[in-house]
């Protein structure tokens, strides 16, 4: 009997107890609950990313991915906007409160790179590179950044009747370049207006340097301006055992070689920002007896300050041009446009601070990051409207930074583990923007 005129007590002291927890425990705050959304998306995002490492495509030629990416958004339910800038592809979504528009970027494009990593999903994919079969390999982690876009777009439009604004999904094509005769990147698609009526950009680049659970940036310049130059040298051929009756390209290219090195050592003030000279091919000739009418350099530039990089122009053109003449040869430099330094804007840098250190934790936020002379593409975005491009952790844990292989290589490789910290920041990056521009 007494067990049950307990039960009523008991019931009702349950229901005072759910009264009570109603009441005490409000509903998430939309930052608390793109947060949790991300770590739902976490596994579709790392098999994202399994099979878009396994399926690679060159820039300009990424199909299959970016028919991947657009099927994806579509089922989201946002307008999607394909074959833009070649294979582009761009979702908008439209929050259901008034707000700022922002943009989102990922990369898209793999490299000429034969895979030695071992992994179950390791990349045997061919493609063509300068009319030749290549193989291709995701070798700088655009694979892992398509995949936390992906995860991002589904984490907002669960949340999209209390997200304030409006925000551009943008898959870019040709980040490592277009192929020779093209045009692509991102400077083909603000051409194409995709940046039109932005507000902000923000995009993010996986390190193998970088332990994963970190997050790394700077205000300003953060990575190089990138330009590729060409010299073309006229000479006048001869037999080659009588030099004296011809002019040298080969040997006026040697001394063009030499004689730039002192633009970057010697006229380049580099205790104010770093800056390289690069030469990376060298042709002329064609037997070892004909001294060629004709010799050809190619290679790059890199700075990260725009005076430095005018004084370099001019130096070179001079060296150039006058070593040719020295030697009774014609020597003209050709500087393409090339990427602009990525600059962070130092406003939005110093807004969005606090999102890092509360998303990443402030032991794991270096916000000094050394600039490197790596260059990146989102600078034309960047050039155009203000943007923040952070780099995110991708080294195994307990990795030393010595043998995290480097970028561009066959060994390149970066944990999936890395990956839940850039869906969250991205997330949460758009939420706090829109609310501090509200």
């Amino acid at each position: 009997m007494k067990r049950t005129k307990s039960l009523p007590l008991l019931a009702l002291l349950l229901l005072i107890s759910a009264a009570f927890t109603l009441k005490t425990d409000p509903k998430p705050s939309l930052k608390e609950k793109v947060l949790e959304l991300s770590e739902a998306v976490e596994s579709k995002v790392i098999d994202w990313r399994h099979h878009i490492h396994e399926n690679p495509e060159l820039s300009n030629r990424e199909f299959k991915t970016a028919a991947l990416v657009a099927a994806h958004l579509k089922s989201l339910g946002m307008e999607v906007q394909e074959n833009v800038a070649k294979t582009g592809v761009v979702g908008i979504l439209k929050g259901g409160k008034p707000g700022p528009t922002i943009g989102l970027r990922a990369d898209m494009d793999a490299l000429p790179v034969k895979e030695r990593v071992q992994l179950p999903w390791a990349s045997k994919a061919k493609g063509e590179y300068l009319g030749e079969e290549v193989p291709v390999m995701h070798a700088c982690g655009h694979d892992t950044h398509v995949s936390i876009l992906m995860g991002v777009a589904e984490v907002l439009s669960q949340v999209k009747k209390d997200l304030r604004g409006t925000v551009k999904f943008i898959f870019q094509p040709a980040e490592e370049g277009a192929p020779p005769g093209e045009e692509g990147g991102a400077a083909l698609m603000v051409k194409e207006g995709v940046i039109e009526n932005m507000d902000v950009i923000f995009g993010l680049h996986i390190s193998s340097d970088i332990e994963v659970k970190n997050i790394a940036y700077r205000t300003g310049g953060m990575m190089a301006s990138a330009n590729s130059f060409t010299v073309k040298i006229y000479g006048k051929q001869s037999h080659g055992s009588k030099p004296w009756g011809g002019v040298d390209p080969i040997v006026t290219a040697a001394q063009i070689i030499n004689n730039a090195q002192t633009i970057i050592s010697r006229n380049s003030e580099l205790t104010k920002q770093a800056a390289v000279l690069t030469f990376g091919k060298m042709t002329g000739g064609v037997r070892s007896n004909i001294i060629p009418e004709y010799a050809e350099l190619v290679g790059t530039i890199r700075t990260l300050d725009p005076d430095m990089q005018k004084v370099i122009f001019e130096r070179f053109k001079t060296v150039v041009e006058h070593t040719g003449a020295s030697n009774g040869a014609k020597a003209e430099l050709i500087i393409d446009e090339g990427y602009p330094i990525t600059f962070n804007d130092p406003d939005l840098t110093k807004l969005m601070t606090p999102t890092f250190m509360e998303v990443g934790g402030a032991d794991f936020v270096n916000t000094e990051i050394e600039a490197t002379t790596g260059a990146e593409d989102f600078s034309f975005f960047a050039n155009e409207i203000p943007g923040l491009y952070f780099r995110l952790g991708g080294m195994p844990e307990g990795t030393e930074k010595a043998d995290a292989a480097p970028h561009h290589t066959p060994d390149f490789y970066v944990d999936d583990a890395g990956l839940l910290l850039g869906i969250k920041t991205m997330s949460r990056l758009v939420v706090d923007y829109a609310e501090l521009k509200k």
